[in-house]
């Protein structure tokens, strides 16, 4: 009897522990986005075979039956099956890891395949302008909080609620219009596309340096429209954390400015911003699909427009489920992370 009551009190110790309870709320999250991506995706107005009668009577000069006929044959697609035994279906692939072939971007071919095919291109081009906007936010942040209330305080807030407030689109189109046409200082041909026809990917120098030719335009893009949020985050932190009283006792204590603003203020001030960096990494994927179709930059932004221009339910379905995925994983670090710089936060979900 005291054997099963101590089973039964490791039992509540687990499931009432934070790591324990953030992994189950992160499943149960992971499914029903799972369900609703395939829910949503098959409310959209057309199919893959009504797109493909389409393009075969245009083409083939082929009547509607006919032409059906073909389509059906060719994606070996039955849309008529009762939706939940499509999703059923869907499901019991998705558990075996198999998130179905193309139906008609690349016909035949795994989804698996062609999302991570893509999938470094978009991590490349949003992560490395996510770094660079974050790092430059605190730093500018932090700036106008220590000299608030200055001429530069309001240059840095009024320029942060300036860019912040321009959609991506309007910042893409502005810059290709400044860049491109007006001033030409980068040719047109570097905002098309991910790389330059001939080269190939590798560890040359070559390479490297027209990857970084083709990210500018489209890199500068993400960090014009996310830095304002930095800078105006961090600025408000850093007011905040500078009001505290362990921060008079260390200028009381005579320490110096640097010592203060790295050890005592940067910390503090930082915490939110981190754990806001975590999830906006889950974010990446969703938040590229308009730059790169504008720049038809080769990531899975762009592959996300065209599989929803062909109704490819697969891929689409694929890469709501890596983005998903990629989210879950990032508000849990974000989470943990959290609970391991704030042990107050750690201590007050173990008590729950």
């Amino acid at each position: 009897m005291s054997k099963q009551l101590e089973n039964k009190s490791w039992v509540e110790r687990v499931l009432k522990h934070y790591i324990t309870r953030t992994v189950a709320k992160k499943f149960l999250i992971l499914w029903v986005v799972v369900t609703l991506s395939f829910l949503i995706v098959r409310a959209l107005p057309g199919n893959p075979v009504d797109i493909m009668v389409i393009n075969l009577m245009d083409s083939q000069n082929l009547s509607e039956d006919e032409a059906r006929t073909r389509a059906a044959s060719l994606l070996r697609l039955d849309l008529n099956a009762p939706l939940h035994e499509q999703y059923f279906d869907f499901l019991g692939n998705l558990v075996r890891g198999d998130l179905g072939e193309s139906y008609v971007l690349a016909r035949g071919k795994s989804v698996t395949e062609i999302v991570f095919q893509r999938l470094p291109w978009t991590l490349f081009s949003v992560g490395v302008s996510l770094l660079i906007s974050f790092t430059l936010g605190m730093f500018l942040g932090m700036l106008a909080a220590y000299k608030r209330n200055s001429l530069l305080d309001q240059v840095l807030t009024n320029f942060s609620a300036m860019i912040g407030a321009v959609p991506n689109t309007l910042w893409a189109i502005i810059l290709v219009l400044l860049l491109g046409v007006v001033w030409k200082v980068v040719p047109l041909n570097l905002m098309r596309g991910s790389l330059s026809p001939g080269i190939k990917p590798g560890f040359t120098l070559e390479f490297v340096v027209d990857l970084f030719k083709h990210w500018a335009v489209p890199g500068l893009v993400y960090v014009l429209t996310t830095l304002g949020g930095w800078m105006l985050a961090m600025r408000s932190n850093t007011v905040s954390v500078l009001g505290d009283d362990y921060v008079t006792v260390a200028r009381a204590r005579g320490l110096p400015d640097f010592r203060i603003i790295t050890a005592y203020v940067g910390r503090n001030a930082s915490l939110p911003s981190v754990t806001a960096l975590a999830i906006s990494i889950g974010f990446l994927l969703g938040g590229s699909t308009v730059i790169e179709f504008i720049f038809v930059y080769q990531g899975v932004g762009l592959l996300m427009s065209q599989a929803i221009t062909k109704r490819d339910y697969p891929v689409m379905q694929g890469i709501l489920l890596v983005t998903t995925i990629t989210v879950i994983i990032s508000t849990a670090i974000a989470d943990l992370l959290y609970g391991w710089l704030d042990p107050r936060i750690r201590i007050q979900g173990n008590e729950e």
